[in-house]
């Protein structure tokens, strides 16, 4: 059996709102990263910088392309490790959101991230991707519930 991470949060938004959260360069900086580049299209960009003071290429997800989406119900897309982790950030794992409504005006998003290898190395990435997507869907919950991140704060 293949390994996976799975994460589940819900919000109090509706699916259009998390959907537009999720998928336009404008809603990932407001829980994700203070910056990003991401164009809903079949082979478009879905890409994330974390390391603003870093080259292009050691920022984040640079070369990571969305796979496919359904409006308001999924969206998948390429995903890559940190430049920590060598060799690995060459290697695409995938990320899959299923956004389903739950209420109203209350939304859950499922993540699952999956593609994973075998070994030390990938053990420490899966590792490191189990909390760390907890960090994001934390910001993402937090963006819904107190309003968008500020990336200026300290």
């Amino acid at each position: 059996m293949e390994r996976e991470i799975r994460k589940e949060t819900e919000v109090p938004a509706t699916i259009n709102e998390v959907w537009e959260t999720w998928t336009t360069t404008e809603g990932v900086k407001t829980f994700f990263s203070s910056a990003a580049k991401v164009e809903l299209r079949i082979g478009g960009p879905y890409e994330i910088y974390f390391l603003l003071d870093q080259p292009y290429g050691l920022r984040g997800s640079e070369g990571c392309h969305i796979l496919s989406f359904l409006p308001q119900k999924m969206l998948s897309f390429e995903w890559n490790a940190p430049p920590s982790f060598g060799e690995l950030r060459g290697i695409h794992t995938h990320v899959v959101l299923e956004f389903e409504t739950v209420g109203e005006k209350r939304t859950k998003v499922t993540l699952l991230h999956v593609g994973w290898g075998e070994g030390e190395d990938w053990n420490k990435l899966y590792d490191y991707f189990d909390k760390a997507w907890d960090y994001v869907l934390g910001n993402f919950k937090k963006r819904f519930e107190e309003g968008p991140l500020d990336w200026s704060a300290p």
